[in-house]
C-alpha cells in the first residue's frame, strides 16, 4: 500500500490509522480554521478537512511532482446552532462541559482525501449524537482538573474519563474520536485504495 500523508497531529486518528495497517506519515496542516458564512455550520468540518488536505497538497507541490494520497479531518460540535471546537483554556473548556451536561449535541467530522495519481477528491461527512448527563459543579471541575480538554473538540474525549458522564451514543465511536472508519474505507474503495490487497 501507498502512504498517506495525514495532514494532522492528532494522536487518535493516528491510531485509526494504524489500526487499519495503512501505512501513513504525519503532516500537520497549519492553516486558519475560519469558515466563510455562506457554510452551514453542519457543512464546517468538511469544509476545513478540504482546506487542511489542500494546504498539504500545495506544500509538497512545491517540492515535487508525485503527491500520492493526502487525508484531511476536522471535527467539531454542534450544540443549539453554534459550533465549537478546541477549547482555547481551562475557562472556556469548562464553559463547553457546563453547556452540554444534561442535554445532547452533535458531533461532526468530516474527511478529505486526495488521490494524486487521478487528482480527485472524495469528501464525506459523518453526524453523531452524545448525551452527557447532568454533573454538579463538583463533577465539572474534577473533570476540567484532569486535563483531558486539552486539544480536543468541545473538551472532552469519549475515550477517556469523560466517558463516566456520558448517558448514550449514537453514531460511530471512531468518528467521535475524529476519523470514521466506515466513511474513510468508504472513501479508499472509492478512490481505487485497497486495504485487503
Amino acid at each position: 500500500m501507498d502512504p498517506i500523508v495525514l495532514a494532522s497531529s492528532s494522536p487518535r486518528r493516528q491510531d485509526i490509522l494504524k489500526l487499519l495497517n495503512i501505512p501513513f506519515v504525519v503532516n500537520p496542516a497549519d492553516i486558519e480554521e475560519i469558515v466563510p458564512d455562506f457554510i452551514i455550520p453542519q457543512a464546517a468540518p468538511e469544509y476545513l478537512a478540504c482546506k487542511k488536505m489542500e494546504s498539504i497538497v500545495h506544500k509538497i507541490a512545491m517540492h515535487q511532482d508525485d503527491i500520492g494520497w493526502v487525508l484531511g479531518a476536522d471535527t467539531a460540535i454542534l450544540y443549539e446552532g453554534k459550533l465549537f471546537g478546541k477549547p482555547k483554556d481551562r475557562d472556556e473548556a469548562r464553559e463547553m462541559i457546563t453547556k452540554f451536561q444534561g442535554h445532547t449535541h452533535q458531533v461532526i467530522t468530516g474527511v478529505a482525501l486526495y488521490n494524486g495519481i487521478v487528482n480527485d477528491i472524495s469528501t464525506r461527512t459523518s453526524v453523531n449524537n452524545i448525551t452527557f448527563a447532568p454533573m454538579d459543579q463538583k463533577e465539572i471541575d474534577w473533570y476540567i482538573s484532569t486535563g483531558e480538554w486539552h486539544g480536543v473538540a468541545g473538551g472532552y474525549r469519549i475515550q477517556g474519563v469523560a466517558a463516566c458522564f456520558i448517558e448514550k451514543i449514537e453514531g460511530n465511536e471512531s468518528s467521535i474520536m475524529g476519523l470514521p472508519i466506515f466513511e474513510l474505507y468508504d472513501m479508499f474503495k472509492e478512490q481505487g485504495y485497497s486495504l485487503i490487497d
